[in-house]
């Protein structure tokens, strides 16, 4: 992870690039944005709380790396990110979700990540803790007598207290030789009785009063939850079994939790992007008058439910009260249909910064096959290596698959570089269904243009290609 002190703009896109081809305007505003919200955290502090993020619109077709774009960012900033499918708040309080559902999202995200980054500190610590009840288990400790002391031996033995101390000082040297055990994994197979938390049952509070919103149900939930005792129940496991189930809750156990509620608090604040896709399927379809029913109420509605969260607001959790004011929102959509000023004018100022991507072309889908970290071809051959066969492709192979992925995507639908998701499954099932029963390890196996026009040699000259869409 890249330190965010020195990750500029330039550096932002170049790492945008080992992910995702093209779309230099869009990696530009993101990098911006992205270097802005460090910036804003450096600025005087009377100035903080006026320094706004400039919100992003991304309009583009499907597949075009919208989404990764959003994903990439999230991730090189090590930043809560959430995403949320705006067609799924259509006809609020109907059918749809609640708006400010997607900011509990967030802070709930953001609760896990600071929670198992405590923990990761707290490792070493709790591992102790989890040899000693591992061990526990295999050799329950001896108490000594009381008043007695270890490896005195006045008087050469006889006395009262002798057989109980010696029984205690052979328990401890019993343990200590099966904690080198433990310690070398020696034991991993061996089978112990421990007792493990049980999670509690789900408190449903049926009926809440009017005006009571999600946030402070779920915060009642869990104080009635954390009001019943707790419960735990004998399992017997492996000492490595009983290591990975107790490890988690001895780390637990370390870490202060309202110190984690706060912070996570105060990072999904000021670091948190939320990216709305679908963006488009709210918008208005031109009708801005709202006149009686039909979807246009409801999807209006919808952008009205939004437009106090993407302003600055403040959302009850059941972690604490979040405000949106510096949150990062992204949206994003086709606008096929609709277009981005049928957006209520409202919400449409709360975007400033907008950005269109361009379709894919077929050198881009080479590029997308070739370049990337993650390319699709690094995946499957990630894939067989795992059963020792090593498959490579040529270039022309390639520029073979990138020209079939850009003639489906035009006479069919344009799905962007998901196409290749289809192309290349096609292409290599017969491989992946072969190995290892026919196909053994050690094989080398090439993929070259003229193994692409034979496996795929239907898919291009078939006119239906119904079979073959997404």
């Amino acid at each position: 992870m890249l330190n965010q002190d020195f990750l500029t703009p330039a550096q932002i896109v170049a790492e945008l690039d080992k992910y995702i081809i093209g779309q230099h305007d869009a990696k530009r505003h993101v990098a911006i944005a992205l270097r802005n919200r460090w910036r804003r955290l450096h600025a005087p502090a009377d100035m903080q709380a006026e320094i706004v993020p400039n919100n992003i619109l991304m309009i583009g077709a499907t597949g075009v790396g919208k989404t990764e774009i959003a994903r990439r960012l999230a991730h090189l900033a090590d930043a809560p990110f959430v995403k949320v499918e705006a067609s799924k708040f259509t006809e609020v309080g109907y059918v749809g979700r609640d708006v400010e559902s997607m900011v509990r999202d967030l802070a709930e995200q953001s609760v896990n990540r600071v929670k198992a980054r405590r923990q990761e500190a707290v490792k070493a610590q709790a591992a102790d803790a989890v040899e000693e009840l591992i061990l526990d288990a295999l050799i329950p400790a001896v108490p000594r007598p009381a008043g007695s002391k270890a490896g005195l031996g006045f008087g050469g033995g006889g006395g009262a207290d002798d057989t109980p101390q010696s029984d205690a000082e052979l328990n401890e040297r019993t343990r200590e030789r099966f904690r080198q055990k433990i310690k070398n994994g020696e034991l991993e197979d061996r089978r112990i009785e421990i007792q493990v938390a049980q999670s509690g049952p789900n408190i449903g509070v049926m009926g809440a009063p009017p005006g009571m919103d999600e946030g402070t149900l779920s915060g009642l939930q869990d104080m009635l939850g954390n009001m019943l005792p707790k419960k735990t129940r004998k399992r017997k496991v492996t000492v490595a079994e009983a290591r990975r189930l107790l490890l988690d809750e001895e780390a637990a156990k370390l870490i202060d939790m309202d110190e984690v509620k706060d912070e996570a608090i105060r990072q999904a604040e000021n670091a948190g992007i939320i990216f709305i896709d679908e963006i488009d399927k709210v918008a208005s379809s031109g009708s801005r008058s709202g006149g009686g029913g039909g979807p246009d109420v409801s999807r209006q509605g919808v952008q009205r439910d939004l437009l106090p969260i993407v302003e600055g607001s403040a959302v009850n959790t059941k972690y604490g009260i979040v405000n949106t004011d510096h949150i990062l929102f992204i949206a994003a959509g086709a606008f096929h249909v609709s277009k981005p000023s049928d957006l209520i004018p409202e919400l449409q100022g709360r975007f400033p910064i907008r950005v269109e991507l361009q379709s894919l072309t077929k050198n881009d889908f080479f590029r997308i096959l070739k370049d990337p970290k993650n390319a699709l071809t690094k995946q499957y051959e990630a894939l067989l290596k795992a059963e020792e066969v090593e498959l490579t492709f040529d270039d022309a192979a390639l520029e073979r698959i990138a020209e079939i992925a850009s003639q489906v995507n035009a006479e069919v639908e344009n799905i962007g570089a998901r196409r290749l998701h289809t192309v290349m499954s096609r292409l290599l099932n017969d491989i992946l269904y072969d190995v290892p029963d026919k196909i053994g390890p050690n094989a080398r196996i090439l993929i070259t243009a003229d193994l692409v026009n034979e496996r795929l040699n239907d898919m291009v000259k078939n006119r239906d290609l119904s079979q073959y869409i997404l």
